[in-house]
């Protein structure tokens, strides 16, 4: 009983310590490059989840087989959804990207579809789809007036369009992770090395950058204490922990409510965006909002 309270404690903060994480990230790009920020981000989780995993007793494998599921996982699991919404903030509110990236759990039922033969979608499925997806294009209509008008429409847009794909990159790498931990791959060593994957290429990524007319990596010692406490924050909570708190609620709550997090975040993003970085939140992104999140508990409903 003690263990299952614990469990729904550690719920509750992850919804908090994930949904916060958009609040960092819009902070970390007032002055970090876009993979200069993943980089960061994923170097610090990285060493921890190795080291976490190493005092377990586990180790990263050798084999081609696994590295190669790593690589896969790295790259369209981390690299690609990371540096999007990176990039996506650049021109958003942290709190709309909350509720963009609340549209992972559609795509991952649309994948699922094609994947696995036990997760068909139904009549009701489809309904729900629709009125997620409604949701995403009345979000996208803000980018023509209001705020998005006081910068750039376009680069408004841009940025949505950035944090779907985003959620799409997540659904085909929570996917293809699903079988790879069926076939092989321990899920905190298949965390530890996709995180591993991404440090290295974001690195090299954000070091290359001034080669191709880039901007150059700016050194820690010249960022504000308000970039800096985001990126480390974003990097040890936000990442590290914030991995072990949801794998330790799927061993003791299991997958499906471990998954329920995702309602929760969208609305911890928008709050921490009004509260601390004064983004509005008006009817039309309250709407979008709604229809997104409702929409994950209406396909909910007709899963298992």
């Amino acid at each position: 009983m003690v263990a299952i309270q614990t469990a729904w404690i550690g719920f509750w903060a992850l919804a908090v310590i994930w949904g916060s994480s958009f609040l960092f990230i819009r902070i970390g790009v007032e002055q970090l490059s876009t993979f200069q920020l993943v980089f960061i981000r994923t170097g610090i989780a990285a060493v921890g989840l190795i080291s976490v995993a190493y005092l377990r007793g586990k180790r990263l494998p050798t084999d081609w087989a696994s590295a190669r599921d790593l690589l896969v996982l790295g790259v369209v699991n981390t690299v690609f959804p990371f540096a999007l919404i990176t990039w996506g903030e650049k021109s958003i509110e942290s709190g709309l990207a909350a509720v963009l990236q609340a549209t992972a759990a559609l795509f991952s039922m649309v994948v699922a579809h094609f994947m696995f033969v036990d997760e068909r979608m139904t009549l009701r499925t489809l309904a729900g789809l629709a009125v997620g997806f409604t949701g995403v294009v009345v979000l996208a209509s803000r980018s023509a007036e209001g705020e998005a008008m006081a910068t750039d429409g376009r680069l408004h847009l841009l940025g949505q369009l950035a944090i779907v794909a985003a959620s799409f990159c997540y659904a085909l790498g929570g996917a293809y992770g699903r079988k790879a931990i069926q076939r092989r791959l321990e899920p905190i060593v298949a965390a530890a090395g996709a995180m591993t994957v991404t440090a290295v290429v974001s690195g090299i990524a954000a070091y290359s950058a001034p080669l191709v007319g880039g901007a150059a990596p700016i050194a820690l010692d010249r960022l504000s204490s308000r970039v800096l406490v985001a990126i480390l924050t974003l990097g040890l909570l936000n990442t590290f922990v914030a991995y072990l708190i949801f794998y330790s609620i799927i061993e003791k709550l299991g997958a499906a409510r471990a998954a329920m997090v995702t309602y929760v975040i969208p609305a911890v993003g928008l709050t921490l965006g009004a509260l601390f970085l004064d983004e509005s939140v008006d009817l039309r992104l309250l709407t979008g909002a709604v229809m997104i999140v409702g929409s994950i508990g209406i396909c909910s409903a007709t899963r298992p």
